[in-house]
C-alpha cells in the first residue's frame, strides 16, 4: 500500500519540478534585467536599461494603462540604440505634448493584438511563402520575414528591423526586442 502511495507523490513532485524549471527557463535577460513571465509588459520594460526611451515614450503617449491590461499583446520593442539612430531631434520632438497623436501612432505601430512567439511568427512566415502580414494596433500592417535564420520586421516605409531577442514572455503577451524603430 505504501508503495502505491509513493508513486503518485513522486510523479507530482517530478511534475512540479519540471513545471518550475520550464517556468524559470522563460525568464529572459533584457537590458541587464530579468524579464519575468509573471509580470506585465510595463512592469518588465521599466527594468530594462536598453528600453528607457521606449518607456518614456509609452508614458508620454499615455499607453501605460493599456500595456498593463490583460491584452494579450505582441510588442516589437526598439532599444535606446534604435531610437538614437533616428534623425537628430526626432525623439525629443515626438515626446512633446503637442505631438502625442503622432507618438501614439508610432508606438502602437509596434504592437499587434495576440500573443505570438517566434514559433508562431515563423509558422505564419512559412504559411505565407516567406512573408507574413501582421495588422498592428495602430491599423497598418507590418511584414515579418526570415533571413539567415533570424526573423525580420519590415515597416510600411521599407525600413527593416531585426528581432535581436525573441520570446520575452510576459503575463499579458510577449516582447520581441528589435534594433530599429518601425515607422507607419
Amino acid at each position: 500500500m505504501k508503495r502505491f502511495f509513493m508513486i503518485p507523490v513522486f510523479a507530482i513532485t517530478m511534475l512540479a519540478g519540471n513545471f518550475n524549471n520550464a517556468f524559470a527557463q522563460k525568464t529572459v535577460m533584457v537590458g541587464g534585467a530579468a524579464m519575468y513571465p509573471t509580470k506585465n509588459i510595463v512592469e518588465n520594460a521599466v527594468n530594462s536599461k536598453d528600453h528607457t526611451t521606449l518607456v518614456a515614450a509609452v508614458k508620454a503617449a499615455g499607453l501605460v494603462e493599456t500595456l498593463e491590461s490583460a491584452g494579450p499583446f505582441t510588442v516589437f520593442a526598439p532599444t535606446n540604440e534604435a531610437f538614437n539612430a533616428l534623425p537628430a531631434g526626432t525623439v525629443s520632438n515626438l515626446l512633446k505634448p503637442e505631438n502625442k497623436g503622432t507618438l501614439t501612432s508610432v508606438l502602437t505601430y509596434h504592437v499587434v493584438s495576440g500573443k505570438m512567439g517566434s514559433r508562431e511568427l515563423m509558422m505564419k512566415v512559412k504559411a505565407g511563402h516567406g512573408m507574413a502580414m501582421l495588422k498592428t494596433v495602430q491599423g497598418e500592417e507590418l511584414t515579418v520575414m526570415q533571413k539567415g535564420g533570424s526573423l525580420w520586421i519590415k515597416d510600411s516605409k521599407g525600413g527593416v528591423a531585426k528581432i535581436t531577442i525573441k520570446d520575452v514572455y510576459q503575463s499579458n503577451g510577449v516582447i520581441h526586442v528589435i534594433n530599429k524603430v518601425l515607422m507607419p
